[in-house]
C-alpha cells in the first residue's frame, strides 16, 4: 500500500518538528551511559539525516557535529588518563606521577590507567559526543531562516538572536569549507596550525558581512513594527511566560535528571507548556505582520515529533524498570546489555528517514548562507 499523498510530495519538513524530534533523541541519550545504545541513537541520527538532508549550506553540519564528538571522547579519555580518581582493575599502563601534598587529597597526576577507568571516561564522552550527535541532525536538517519564520510574534525579536545563535555552527562550517577551498585554488596550506591564521579572518569577515546584511534585510522588511496594548494585558502576558518559563524548566529538569525523582516532571512540563502558549498568544497580538507561504504542520510533522517522543519515553520507562541497563557497571567491567524497550523506542525514531516528504531539488540551497527572495526572514 502507498503512503498518502501528503507524505511523498517534496517540500521542506517542518524546521520545528525537525527540532523536536532530535530533542527527543537527545533526551534519551542523555537517560543512558550504554555504548550500545548510544551508538544506535547517533546512528539513527545519521541515517535520518543522509535520507532527508538538503543541498542547503548548513546540511553538513552532523559530520562537522560527529567530528566534535570523536575529539571530545579523545580528550575525556585523556583527561581520565592524566588526573581522573583511578578506578581498581586491569592495569594497562602506568604514566609518571607526581606526588602532590596531602591537601591535594583525591587528586592525582599520573599513575597506572587501569581498563575500567578508561571504559568509564569513554562511556561518559559518548553521551557527550551523541548529544552533539543529535544537535548536529537538527542543525543539518532545519532551516535556520524558515525557523525564524516560524516563531510566535511575541518571541520574534529574542527569536532572531537564538535562530542566529543556532545558524553560527552550520554558517561557520560553510565559511570554513569556502575559505579552505580558495587557499587550496591559490597552492596555499588549508590544515593544521600554519593554515588556522589564514582561515580565522576571513571566517570572522564573512561573519560580520553576514550579520550586517540580515540587519539590512530586516530593516527594508519593516522589521520592529508593533501595536499598543493596555498594561493589564501586558502583565498578564509577562507574568503567564514567566511561570510558563518556569514550569517547562523545572519539568524538563525532572526528565532529563535521571536521578532525581521524575514524578513531576511530566505534569509540570505539561503546566509550564500550557502558561507559555497562552503568554505568548496574548504577547502575539502586538507584533502586526505578514507571513508568506507559511509551512505546513500536518501527518509528517506530527510523526516525525512523535517517533522522538517514543524514544524519549521508552528510555525513561526503561531506567525506571531496570536503571542498571541504562548505567552498565565499569568496576567490574561488564559487557553492555542491550535492553529491548529501549532499542525499540530508539529504532522508531529512524521513522522520518521514509515516512516525511521528500525534500525538493534544490529546496534550500542560498546564496552564502543567506535567506534568498523566496525564504524571506
Amino acid at each position: 500500500m502507498r503512503p498518502p499523498a501528503s507524505f511523498v510530495v517534496p517540500r521542506g519538513l517542518h524546521p520545528g518538528a525537525w527540532w523536536l524530534w532530535a530533542l527527543g533523541l537527545a533526551t534519551a541519550a542523555s537517560r543512558t551511559r550504554n555504548p550500545v545504545l548510544l551508538l544506535l541513537i547517533a546512528a539513527v541520527a545519521g541515517c535520518v539525516v543522509a535520507a532527508r538532508r538538503t543541498e542547503a549550506p548548513w546540511a553538513k553540519a552532523y559530520a562537522t557535529f560527529l567530528k566534535l564528538g570523536l575529539v571530545v571522547i579523545a580528550i575525556r579519555v585523556v583527561l581520565q588518563s592524566l588526573f581522573g580518581l583511578p578506578l581498581p582493575g586491569h592495569v594497562l599502563l602506568t604514566l609518571p606521577a607526581v606526588d602532590l601534598p596531602s591537601w591535594a587529597a583525591g587528586v592525582r597526576i599520573g599513575g597506572p590507567v587501569t581498563r575500567e577507568e578508561i571504559a568509564a571516561a569513554a562511556y561518559d564522552g559518548l553521551r557527550l559526543a551523541t548529544l552533539l550527535c543529535c544537535l548536529g541532525a537538527a542543525n543539518a536538517l532545519a532551516n535556520p531562516f524558515r525557523l525564524l519564520r516560524c516563531l510566535p510574534g511575541a518571541l520574534y525579536e529574542a527569536g532572531v538572536a537564538v535562530v542566529v545563535a543556532m545558524s553560527f555552527a552550520p554558517q561557520a562550517v560553510t565559511a570554513v569549507g569556502r575559505v579552505r577551498a580558495a587557499r587550496r585554488l591559490r597552492g596555499r596550506p588549508d590544515r593544521g596550525i600554519r593554515a588556522l591564521r589564514g582561515l580565522a579572518m576571513p571566517v570572522l569577515e564573512g561573519a560580520l558581512e553576514r550579520s550586517v546584511a540580515l540587519a539590512a534585510s530586516m530593516d527594508s522588511r519593516g522589521y520592529g513594527r508593533s501595536a499598543g496594548l493596555p498594561a493589564r494585558t501586558r502583565r498578564l502576558t509577562a507574568g503567564l511566560v514567566l511561570a510558563g518559563l518556569l514550569g517547562v524548566c523545572a519539568g524538563t529538569y525532572g526528565l532529563l535528571d535521571s536521578s532525581a525523582s521524575g514524578a513531576l516532571g511530566l505534569p509540570l512540563l505539561g503546566a509550564g507548556a500550557a502558561f507559555a502558549v497562552a503568554g505568548l498568544t496574548l504577547g502575539g497580538r502586538r507584533v502586526s505582520r505578514t507571513r508568506y507561504r507559511p509551512d505546513p504542520w500536518t501527518g509528517p510533522e506530527w510523526l516525525t515529533v512523535a517517533s522522538g517522543l517514543i524514544a524519549a519515553g521508552a528510555f525513561v520507562i526503561t531506567g525506571a524498570r531496570s536503571p542498571a541497563a541504562l548505567a552498565p557497571s565499569v568496576a567490574p567491567l561488564v559487557v553492555p546489555p542491550l535492553p529491548a524497550l529501549a532499542a525499540v523506542g530508539a529504532l522508531l525514531a529512524v521513522l522520518p528517514a521514509w515516512l516525511t516528504p521528500r525534500p525538493a531539488p534544490g529546496h534550500g540551497t542560498v546564496h552564502s548562507g543567506q535567506p534568498a527572495a523566496r525564504e524571506p526572514v
